[in-house]
């Protein structure tokens, strides 16, 4: 008997935008422009010039298996190298602009990267890392060059990508490998450690796009217009440029601005109806709109992530937004995502991160890596697995997994009796006082659901006693006058007494890091002597 055959299909990313070309060519890619006008382009016309962006990548020289770095904001011209990039075999290492040029040159430099893809406003940090990094020899502009820009200087040759689209001729074979292909390569964020990289393949990430689509995840369709704060430097935009095209929904990416303002006039202009980014953004458009009315009736969902959610914060985003808000959980190397709220979830509260779907993994271990007997109702260190999960890090001969195929986020965690994830900590972040441990989340969380706090952290400080003994820094949302008792008092009876912090430190702005998370490596280098 000869069994039958299914036909083979390897699962490569270049396949959503030719869906998208195909079956939607007219949903549109939608960009804010900084002099406030919009661009915007049908799916079919997009693949076209990605497709010509493979061409110029190819005469320069670019050959399946190279890196091409990026070093830009949410366009409509990043998504289009994104694609001629991942289409033709090549590597996109995504490069984040808030990070230091030292820092973004080191990571370069261990990539091998030779070409450097940088929006106009970006060349002057472009010029730093070219300074650092001598071995890369093209500098291509996008996102409107501007004649006056800085342009950088050295051995490179600098060119905006323009005009070589314009003249490119021919094609280039999309998808012509194996799906295990690596796509992207990107850096951790290093809020508590060094940065490390994290390379996705193309099986991962079709994986991980077709899990967001799932209607209990992000349940994104084509009637959706999807406004994408998540920046592409960091983690894929949390497979949103992906998603997108594979439902032939609106993809509408705001540049360089994220300020209330800016995002208000967008999600009005483009009737968005889902809306993803981490909690200061929208923390910020609220506060816009609380100071100069207006409303965003088309404005469904926001989905969260990156940072904790105070309680207060959602319920305020909720009542004047009359959003849901998804809350989730993921890290760079789940390519993002691991848990998301299902939209329709009466239980939704922001202390829950959400359950896994299908093709993630959940496990409780003790401090030494063995699995809790017991794995709901508990507190463990969470371990995780999937098909868009780590097994390795960029460089590093060693396997970042267990001999199980788990990975140590690094997280502590509970899962309560519906399966819901609920991270209770960092453990990088315990602070020991005495002997014993104190979880910062815990307090952090308290004194956070405070109205009159945007932001609350907790640090460990040295002490010649103790060791370490808490300390409580907080910005403020407004000009309230409240005391640093009273900001300490609702801990009393939540807490341990000796977990109180010693004092409070009260910022103008918290330091965030380029995910939006609140910089703790920062706060314990200023803060914690």
């Amino acid at each position: 008997m000869i069994d039958g055959e299914m036909q083979p299909f390897d699962l490569t990313l270049d396949k959503f935008l030719d869906h998208a070309a195909k079956w939607h060519p007219q949903a549109e890619v939608v960009t804010a422009r900084d002099d406030g006008r919009i661009d915007r382009i049908g799916y079919a016309a997009l693949r076209e010039r990605s497709q010509r962006v493979s061409v110029v990548l190819r005469e320069l020289g670019v050959r399946p298996g190279d890196r091409v770095a990026t070093l830009a904001w949410n366009s409509q011209a990043h998504v289009e190298v994104w694609y001629a990039i991942m289409g033709m075999g090549a590597v996109c290492h995504t490069l984040n602009p808030r990070l230091t040029a030292t820092r973004l040159a080191a990571m370069v430099a261990q990539s091998e990267v030779r070409i450097l893809v940088v929006s106009a406003d970006l060349a002057p940090l472009a010029r730093e890392i070219l300074e650092r990094v001598p071995t890369i020899g093209r500098l291509l502009i996008i996102d409107e060059p501007d004649d006056q820009v800085d342009q950088p200087s050295g051995t490179a040759v600098v060119s905006a990508l323009e005009p070589l689209i314009a003249t490119a001729r021919g094609s280039v074979v999309w998808g012509d490998f194996a799906e295990t292909t690596p796509s992207g390569l990107c850096f951790t964020s290093g809020t508590t450690g060094a940065p490390k990289g994290v390379t996705y393949t193309h099986r991962s990430s079709f994986l991980h796009t077709l899990r967001l689509l799932q209607a209990d995840v992000m349940a994104i369709s084509g009637k959706d217009s999807v406004l994408v704060v998540v920046p592409m430097f960091h983690a894929n935009a949390w497979g949103l440029p992906f998603a997108l095209p594979a439902v032939g929904g609106k993809l509408v990416l705001p540049g360089r601005h994220a300020d209330g303002a800016s995002l208000a006039r967008l999600i009005a202009a483009e009737a968005v109806t889902i809306a993803v980014g981490v909690p200061t953004v929208w923390l910020g458009l609220v506060e816009h709109l609380e100071a100069s009315g207006g409303e965003l009736p088309t404005l469904e969902r926001i989905i969260m992530g990156g940072a904790p959610l105070a309680p207060a914060l959602m319920e305020r985003i909720e009542r004047r937004l009359g959003v849901t808000v998804q809350t989730s959980w993921g890290m760079t190397e789940l390519s993002p995502s691991g848990t998301v709220s299902p939209p329709a979830d009466p239980a939704r509260s922001a202390a829950l991160a959400g359950r896994p779907a299908v093709g993630v993994d959940l496990l409780l271990t003790d401090a030494a890596g063995t699995a809790l007997p017991r794995q709901r109702d508990v507190e463990g260190h969470l371990r995780v697995r999937g098909a868009a999960v780590i097994d390795r890090y960029f460089g590093q001969d060693e396997a970042a997994t267990d001999a199980d195929g788990w990975f140590p986020t690094g997280d502590l965690a509970r899962i309560d009796g519906q399966g819901n994830l609920v991270i209770t900590g960092r453990a990088k972040d315990l602070i020991k006082s005495g002997g014993e441990w104190i979880n910062p989340a815990e307090i952090e969380a308290v004194v956070g659901a405070l109205p009159q706090v945007s932001l609350a952290a907790v640090i460990g400080r040295s002490d010649p006693k103790w060791g370490e003994r808490p300390i409580l820094l907080v910005e403020m949302r407004e000009a309230q006058p409240i005391s640093d008792e009273a900001l300490l008092e609702p801990l009393r009876g939540k807490v341990a007494p000796w977990w109180i912090p010693d004092a409070v430190v009260r910022l103008a702005q918290m330091p965030l890091a380029s995910t939006g998370k609140i910089d703790k490596m920062r706060l314990r280098s200023e803060y914690g002597g």
